[in-house]
């Protein structure tokens, strides 16, 4: 063992910059892990729940990510890392949002009841019923529910979709979404690719995001991230609304 990784007992991760295999290193590690400090010589990573719950959205399993580390490390990975990867990684899915079409839906909404009996009804489905019953305990997840399906499903109050899965990730139950879009308005946009394109993994995010119907893009300073979203507003083809934390992320996007 001779890599480029130094893993330590709290998740964080040191990368030797100047370590021939360290561009390797870095590559396989932003796949799970977040940099959290870059100076000179060693950059820090930190492996996070969320880091790891995004990788394995994108298909990435918890072997893959532990292989990456007993490669690249210089010493040995501590174990209880490995442990605490296997067991947030398995928790990724054992919760899923999925939306069921009213058979009785009116063909047209005639008034503001019938809009709302048109609306698909979102359902939370869990694995094991053991899991269901942990989180519907919670006091911050109860008012989002309707009524109970089964020991293993309960609907979705139909405004909760986002609040519940900001809810699940704070308990440690990351629900996967494959409700899909709710149609928004529409409104043409295209790109005007005539001097550049996107590159391949831009374009893998754009349709893996708009296949799934939602998703966090994790990608370093100066990967595109912002294309990738000029990307899924050309693709969906809808109105969208832009959030940004401060005025230049704001000029960088108009």
């Amino acid at each position: 063992m001779n890599g480029p990784l130094i893993v330590q007992s709290d998740r964080t991760v040191l990368l030797e910059v100047a370590h021939p295999d360290a561009e390797d290193a870095r590559h396989d590690l932003a796949v799970f892990a977040e940099l959290e400090r870059a100076p000179e010589h060693v950059h820090t990573y930190r492996i996070t729940r969320l880091g790891l719950w995004n990788a394995r959205a994108a298909g990435h399993d918890a072997e893959s990510m532990i292989h990456t580390l007993e490669h690249f490390a210089k010493f040995p990975v501590p174990q209880s890392v490995t442990v605490d990867i296997r067991d947030t990684v398995a928790r990724y899915g054992r919760l899923v949002i999925r939306r069921e079409e009213r058979p009785d839906a009116p063909a047209v909404a005639n008034s503001p009841t019938e809009e709302l009996e048109r609306q698909p009804v979102l359902l939370l489905t869990a694995s094991e019923p053991t899991i269901l019953a942990e989180v519907i305990r919670s006091k911050r997840i109860k008012p989002l529910l309707g009524d109970m399906r089964s020991p293993e499903e309960v609907e979705l109050l139909p405004w909760a979709r986002g609040q519940i899965k900001q809810e699940l990730v704070k308990l440690g139950w990351p629900a996967e979404d494959l409700a899909g879009y709710t149609p928004g308005q529409p409104h043409p946009i295209d790109l005007d690719t005539d001097d550049w394109h996107l590159r391949p993994y831009q374009e893998q995010a754009v349709d893996t995001f708009f296949a799934q119907g939602s998703g966090v893009v994790v990608l370093p300073c100066g990967a595109g991230k912002t294309l990738v979203g000029a990307g899924a507003m050309a693709t969906v083809k809808a109105t969208t609304l832009i959030l940004v934390t401060n005025t230049v992320s704001a000029r960088q996007w108009r």
